[in-house]
Order: C-alpha cells, then structure tokens, then sequence
C-alpha cells in the first residue's frame, strides 16, 4: 500500500497555511514550512482598557472578539429611580485592519441627580466605543416630581426608574426606555415603574439591566439583572440596573450582579461599580432631599489570535495579558515630554526613554501599561512648563520629562530629560535628567542659559544628548532623541523641545526641537508660536517667545513585542 506524510498508511494530506492533517515527519514538516505551507502558530492576547485609549490593531491581526460596555446612568434625587446600565455589547469576528490605530472610548459614568423637580434625572453615563461598536449609556434614574404628575427614568442603553410625583403620591413614572438606540442583539432593556403608594414608601423604580427590565417599585424596585462574560479569562457580570430609592419605611430597591447601587432609604443611593457599566441607585426620603448615586464607569476588552513575535503597540493607557506560551518580550518604555517655558522660555525635556529585551513575564498575568501625557506649558512669566507624566510596564517606569522654566522662575525642571532655563537676568540652571536614577540612563540635562544680555533660552533635554545652552544671540536646540526599531521600522523617540527666542534686539534665533518629536521654540520677531511636542513620541514642548506661551509635551508610548 502507498504510505504517505511520515510513513503512514493512509490518505494523502497536502498542507496549508491553516490546515496540516495527520502524521508527518520532521523532514516533511520542515519542507513544508520553508515553503509557507504549514500553520502558523498563534497566540490569544486579550486587552482591557478601562480608560479612553487607543488600540493598534498588530500584523497578522484581522478579526477580534469584543465586549463594548457603556457606563451607567446617575440615579434619581429623593425617592428616586435607579440609574439604567450601560448598553452591553459583544461579539465574534468583528473585522480590522493591522496597522490601523483604533480609538477606543470609555464612558464616564453619569452623575446623580441632586434635586428634584418636574422632568429631572440623573445624568446619562457615556457611550463606550470601539470600531463601528457602539455601546451606549444608561439612562438617568428619575428624581421625585414636585408637580402632580410622576418623573419618567431617561431612556437609554438600559432605561433609568421612575419616580412619583410628592404632591399627591398617587401618580406613578414609568421606567425610561432601553435599547435605545436599537441594536440587535439588544443592549439592554427597560426601567421600572415607581409605585405610587405609601407602602414601601413611594418606592421608585429600578434601572434597566443589560439581562432584564427593572422591577416596578411595587414588587421591590430592583436593578434588572446584568449579563456575564468571560472573554477577559473569567466569568465576569456587567450592567446590571441600580436600585430604586424609598421614603422610610421602604426598603429600597437594591442592584443584582453586574455592578448597579443599591437604593437609599433616608440615605444617597450607592454608586454603580468602576468599569462595570452598573447604574446608580436611587436616592431616598423627600426630606432632606438624598442624592441618586453615579453610575459606573464602562470597559472594552478585546479579544484577538496574534502570531507567535507579535508587537503590542500603546498609545494610550490600558491592560494586557500576557498570552499562554509567552515568557518573554522586548520593551520600549517613553514617558510624556514637558511643557515649554513662558517668555523666553525654556524648551521642556523629553520624557524618560527605557527600552530592554528578553524581559520576563508570566504568561496569563494582567499587566497594567500606564502612557504617560504631555506636560502643559507654562501659562505666564512667573509659572513653568508643566513636567509630563510617567509611563509604565510592569516593573519598568520612565520618568516624565521635566518642564521648562518661564521668564520670572527661570531654572527648568528636573525629569526623565531635563527641563531648559528661560531667559533672564539672572540666567538659569536647566533641569536634571535622568531623574531618578536608572541604568542605562533614561534621558539628560536641560540646556542653561547665561547671565548676559540678550539672555538666550536654553533646549530641554533629550534621550541621546543634552539640551544645548543658551549662548551669544542663539538659543538652544532640543536635545536628540533615540531610534527604536522595535515597532519593526527605525523611530526616533524622545527630542527635547527648543528655546523660545525674546524681542527684538534680544535673542534672535529660537531653538529647534531635537529629533524625536521636539517642538521648536516660539520667537517674537517674526511673531512665531511655539510647536508642541509630537503626540505618542514623548517630544518636549517648545519655549514661547517674549510675553508668549510655550508648547504642550508629547504624549508617550509603550510598545510590547513577544518573544518565541
């Protein structure tokens, strides 16, 4: 008989780069790879943010598994509704497009309502969106009428609870409508009715949850029921309505799993839980008036096969977990640049700059990656550039980049890269980089400027070199920055901001930025503004010229790439 793949007796199996069935041999297994004729091995990452971000869709990368959910409404004042969930939304095989920058929205959650009164609500949450996903925020809980008619809940990804009327107390609100917009499947489901009766204390209704309705004041005023998913690695509950508000003797309406508050009786309600897209309970009693609770903040997590060396690429806070298999990777680390200098300023350091290889990780650990702002400028002669914010992967932390002194407070900062001095009388000292210490070095000084007229700015400190001094009629240039190739293309990271150049007969020349996203320095003659750092590349901001503002810092990144 024939035999075929490794020796076996059988049928023969031709493989594809998805598909390699039977038993082969090392030397047919070989062959076949060599000639891009065998499956690609993969991993499953899974990211979570829980803050507006921006996701980069890795090489390899065409579709993903998603989880959308909106923050919740804010509860009602005084006898009030519970807060509607936020819409829920999930799915499989939603297509995107390697190298495409996605932003992804997160909603806040919507505040209660402090007051009552004919048509008032706590406020919506916020919509949650990624791609052509949109998840959106649960309604506003009600607040007690002071007219004879009931409040209705606020429509909504989930609907808010009603509330009744404290003129008679015989006029009920209807639950405020879920689903809304519509979306199929739906996203959530309808508030409650307010009973309009002294038994259980005019007890509101609940908010809707992304499971079921709210339950009528009349029956218990609960939060609907949220919905689980285990797309983050465990069974996790989201969106679940808040619980209706009661006078005394109630009890209020409490919120089932997923995150929703409880209602108050003679109390605020509880707010909804971080990230769970939970509506805010009702707030109790009619005097004093008790305030509905906010609701929770809303999450996305994506769920996505990468290939084996894949690049992680953070333009924006978020989590990642490392895949099964992964015990290592390559980092690069850039913090947010500082801000420019006011009059003359100073240009603002770059931020810290850290990169490494074979890092060990824990293969299905979360790992928190903070990137870090920009630093503002400084917003008059006597205030500095602000330094720009820290990032940071597991033990790995750049220090943000300092910022540059203004005309009247002229040293710069000390940071991840220093900030520059800003011209003045007395002359300036530019910030420390490097600060603190790390090994290899993160960043260098910012540039001084001198005791002497025309008082030339000095540039802020970039990841290579130092930023340069103030001198003669010039002021200084950013330091450089450094070039990564991690991304799998040569980047240049990290440039100081230049020096804002004075008035006429003073310093002539302003500063440029230093390679790696600086911003140049301002001059006010020709009147030129000051160029802010480059977003995602931790560039100091540019010093404004005379009587000018300075440049915001750019943004920072952290690019993850995984390890065979």
């Amino acid at each position: 008989m024939t035999r075929w793949n490794g020796g076996v007796i059988g049928v023969a199996n031709n493989p594809t780069s998805s598909s390699a069935k039977g038993i082969w041999s090392l030397s047919e297994l070989q062959k076949a790879v060599l000639g891009g004729n065998w499956p690609a091995v993969s991993y499953t990452v899974i990211q979570t943010f829980t803050a507006t971000s921006t996701w980069t869709c890795p090489t390899g990368v065409t579709e993903v598994e998603y989880l959308v959910v909106a923050a919740g409404g804010g509860g009602g004042c005084a006898r009030g509704g519970g807060g509607g969930a936020g819409g829920f939304r999930t799915g499989t095989g939603l297509s995107v497009t390697a190298g495409t920058d996605y932003t992804i929205t997160v909603g806040a959650g919507g505040a209660g309502a402090t007051t009552r009164g004919a048509g008032v609500t706590g406020t919506a949450g916020g919509n949650s969106v990624f791609s052509t996903i949109t998840s959106n925020g649960g309604g506003g809980g009600a607040s007690e009428s002071n007219t004879s008619s009931g409040n209705a809940g606020a429509n909504g990804g989930s609907g808010g609870g009603g509330a009744t009327d404290s003129v008679s107390g015989t006029s009920s609100g209807a639950g405020g409508s879920g689903n809304t917009p519509s979306t199929s499947p739906s996203q959530g489901n309808n508030g409650g009715a307010s009973h309009a009766s002294s038994t259980y204390g005019y007890r509101a209704g609940g908010g809707g949850g992304s499971s079921a309705v709210g339950v009528a004041g009349s029956t218990s005023g609960n939060g609907g029921d949220g919905t689980a998913s285990s797309i983050s690695g465990s069974s996790v509950t989201y969106a679940s309505g808040g619980g209706g508000g009661a006078a005394s003797p109630g009890p209020a309406g409490t919120a089932p799993a997923g995150g929703g508050g409880g209602g108050g009786v003679s109390a605020v309600g509880t707010n909804g839980t971080a990230n769970t897209g939970g509506g805010g309970g009702g707030g109790g009693g009619a005097s004093p008036l008790y305030a509905g609770g906010t609701g929770g903040s809303g999450i996305v997590i994506l769920k996505y096969l990468a290939p084996t060396q894949s690049v992680f690429t953070f333009k924006g806070s978020g989590k990642w977990v490392a895949p099964t298999g992964v015990t290592s990777v390559d980092y690069l680390v850039v913090a947010g640049g500082g801000g420019g200098g006011h009059s003359i300023g100073g240009g603002g350091g770059a931020g810290g700059f850290r990169t490494g290889t074979s890092f060990s990780v824990t293969a299905g650990t979360e790992y928190t990656v903070t990137v870090g702002s920009g630093g503002a400028a400084g917003s008059g002669s006597t205030v500095k550039g602000t330094s720009g914010t820290d990032s940071v992967f597991s033990t790995i932390t750049s220090s943000g980049g300092g910022g540059a002194g203004s005309n009247a407070t002229s040293g710069g900062v000390n940071g991840g890269s220093g900030g520059g001095a800003a011209g003045a009388g007395g002359g300036g000292t530019g910030g420390t980089g490097n600060t603190p210490s790390t090994s290899p070095s993160q960043g260098n000084n910012g540039g001084n400027s001198p005791a002497a007229s025309p008082y030339p700015s000095g540039g802020g400190g970039g990841a290579t070199a130092a930023g340069v001094a103030g001198s003669g009629s010039t002021c200084g240039d950013g330091g450089a920055g450094t070039a990564s190739s991690i991304s799998g293309s040569s980047v240049t990271y990290a440039g100081g901001g230049g020096g804002g150049d004075g008035r006429p007969n003073f310093a002539s020349n302003k500063g440029s930025g230093g390679a790696g996203g600086g911003g140049n320095g301002g001059s006010a003659s020709p009147n030129t503004a000051a160029v802010a750092g480059s977003a995602n590349t931790g560039g100091g901001g540019g010093g404004g010229g005379d009587a000018q503002a300075g440049a915001q810092g750019g943004s920072g990144i952290v690019i993850i790439k995984t390890n065979q």
